[in-house]
């Protein structure tokens, strides 16, 4: 069983509020991490996977500075911090094209270059005004 999963079962099972649930740790962070990526995975693959879930108004797709190959894994920020919550419930443990990934909260310090890659994303507001 996933661990994520096993989790939110046990809080149901304990009549946990929304409140006191291991996700509100993560109330003030629109970012998840995103871990076992296929390699050959874009930026955009990435995208198309998490907007299911929320609209993503940020990625960050590790690669290796001199190959520029994907590391396989990546950070990734919503526009609404609820969904991460979904995204972390739903694909935690998910097969994309064979491997199982992993989906979890985070957070994540944007770095100036992070914060102008935001903005190009953003269609109405800077990132810091989110």
């Amino acid at each position: 069983e996933r661990r994520i999963a096993k989790l939110n079962e046990q809080e149901l099972a304990a009549g946990v509020s929304e409140a006191g649930s291991w996700h509100n740790d993560y109330k003030d962070s629109a970012f998840i991490f995103v871990g076992s990526l296929p390699f050959n995975l874009t930026e955009g693959d990435v995208l198309a996977i998490f907007s299911q879930y929320g609209n993503p108004v940020f990625v960050d797709l590790m690669r290796d500075k001199d190959t520029g190959k994907s590391k396989g894994f990546a950070f990734l920020k919503y526009e609404d911090q609820r969904s991460t919550v979904l995204a972390v419930d739903n694909l935690d443990g998910a097969t994309v094209l064979g491997r199982t990934i992993r989906v979890d909260h985070t957070f994540y310090k944007a770095k100036r270059d992070d914060e102008e890659l935001a903005n190009a994303m953003s269609f109405d507001a800077p990132t810091n005004e989110r």
